[in-house]
């Protein structure tokens, strides 16, 4: 019995450890596509925002990601609420919605995470950096 439990937290230990390597390599990769200047100019715009999509208690479904696909093309930065959790099962949600769409995790803040995905034929109308920056 205590060998089953030692063998799944083994497991859950090299699968947080595979998802903080990931995720640390896509920060990185994403902070160096962005200059400073850009990341403070995108953090001012999204503390004004409200989430647009809420991740509920099915997770990561088909629709959701149809879902913040459809609000990336309308508004290219947007704010996305992720269900209580650990730091770890939080950062492999924000990465998996960022691999599954095609946008930057901009930044991850608690339960929010702003992503960015530009759209060069945006309306300007929804688009929030045209709105607003």
């Amino acid at each position: 019995m205590q060998f089953r439990v030692s063998q799944i937290l083994c497991r859950r230990a090299y699968a947080i450890l595979a998802v903080n390597f990931l995720f640390d390599r896509q920060v990185s990769m994403a902070k160096s596509t962005l200059t400073n200047t850009q990341l403070k100019e995108l953090k001012a715009i999204g503390h004004q925002l409200n989430p647009v999509v809420i991740v509920g208690g099915n997770g990561l479904t088909d629709s959701l990601i149809e879902e913040v696909n459809r609000a990336l093309n309308d508004h290219e930065l947007i704010k996305v609420k992720i269900p209580a959790g650990s730091k770890e099962e939080r950062d492999a949600v924000n990465q998996a919605i960022s691999e599954a769409t095609g946008s930057t995790i901009v930044t991850s803040i608690g339960r929010m995470v702003l992503l960015l995905r530009r759209n060069p034929e945006a309306n300007p109308k929804l688009s929030n950096l045209a709105r607003f920056g």
